[in-house]
């Protein structure tokens, strides 16, 4: 009677392989990019906070992916991804370090998210675009951004200190470079509701960071966009003395400028003002809509049960530089009333932007 052995792959060996078929993909993948007429710039993005990405195609991915097809955006920034980050070594030690650019397919249950969550992304409208990923080491916070093929930018980065290799804590930063203008998509750290290293602390050091960058970087128009967890005027939450009071189990900041909803904080929104001010930046939404919109003006909303009932905030936005003012079409908001419209299953609706092209067509090179 014969015995049949199955060979025992050795780790190497596991490794080996693997990268073999990441090359191929990778093979596969600039293949079907060199296909694809190369253009030169994006002029429209979309920017929406998933809270949960895995949760989102599980449950609401073919009503997000028709508003996907409808508006067809060149560029789409996603926050709260909620993936975690791959380990760098073969060891499934929680201590191993991460490659935050990867998602984590280690387990039986990561391994199955996974293949989900890419099988939803080579459908269409996404198989469209190429993705890149910065994450948390857990199911917390991570960003992704998605540039349809069909644009080469130049460089990506995943910190604000523009270091090739580096990502920030938490996945909160992608930074792109397209040839005339620059995208960065962040997830903005939550200011909490205490005086401690995790909340007004740390919120402090990322808005101070954040002016550093933008005064830093003026050599090309900024896009910035995303959940940047800051509602910057009264005009811009849909109950301000609520919010401007709101405390938690009574606690009270020893300053003043902390008191209120995290988001709606005078410390926070002065330098908010600050970053736009100093930066040469202008609020995308704002600028084309002066009036308060109590349906269609907040990109965040409440649980519908509850005392947050009905109140909202905009915290999600396009902040583009004073020299791509005159080029902004449009941007709204597409969620609606306090049950959610056009939520897709988060709490927080999509955005867009649109800009107009340069006197020469930018998909065409200058005769």
């Amino acid at each position: 009677m014969k015995r049949f052995f199955k060979v025992v792959e050795k780790d190497s060996e596991k490794c080996s392989k693997k990268a073999k078929e990441n090359e191929k993909e990778n093979e596969n993948e600039n293949e079907d990019e060199e296909k694809v007429e190369t253009k030169k710039e994006p002029l429209k993005f979309m920017t929406w906070n998933a809270n949960s990405l895995f949760l989102r195609i599980k449950n609401n991915w073919s009503e997000f992916s028709n508003f996907v097809t409808t508006f067809d955006p060149d560029v789409i920034a996603i926050q709260e991804v909620r993936m975690p980050a791959a380990s760098s070594s073969s060891s499934n030690s929680k201590s191993a370090p991460k490659n935050q650019a990867e998602i984590k397919d280690d387990t039986n249950s990561s391994r199955e998210e996974k293949r989900i969550l890419m099988r939803a992304l080579s459908n269409p409208p996404f198989g469209n675009y190429r993705v890149w990923w910065s994450l948390a080491e857990s199911k917390y916070a991570g960003t992704a951004l998605f540039v349809k093929k069909c644009f080469k930018p130049k460089s990506v980065v995943f910190n604000l200190d523009k270091i090739a290799s580096k990502h920030e804590p938490d996945g909160r930063v992608i930074l792109i470079d397209f040839e005339t203008l620059r995208l960065l998509n962040t997830y903005v750290p939550n200011n909490g509701w205490k005086e401690e290293a995790n909340s007004f602390q740390r919120r402090r050091k990322w808005d101070k960071r954040i002016l550093e960058f933008v005064n830093q970087n003026s050599d090309k128009p900024l896009i910035w966009c995303g959940d940047l967890n800051v509602s910057h005027e009264e005009i811009d939450v849909s109950h301000p003395e609520f919010f401007s009071t709101a405390k938690l189990n009574g606690y009270v900041p020893p300053n003043k400028e902390d008191y209120g909803q995290p988001g709606f904080t005078l410390a926070e929104r002065a330098r908010f003002g600050t970053i736009l001010r100093e930066g040469k930046l202008v609020d995308a939404y704002r600028f084309l809509h002066k009036d308060k919109d109590m349906d269609k003006g907040f990109s965040w909303s409440g649980n519908p049960i509850g005392r947050y009932r009905g109140k909202r905030m905009r915290i999600d936005y396009f902040i583009v530089s004073e020299k791509l003012k005159e080029k902004i079409v449009a941007c709204e908001m597409h969620g609606q009333g306090i049950e959610l419209q056009g939520f897709y299953g988060s709490d927080h609706c999509p955005v867009t932007l649109e800009l107009t092209p340069t006197s020469n067509s930018q998909n065409e090179d200058p005769i």
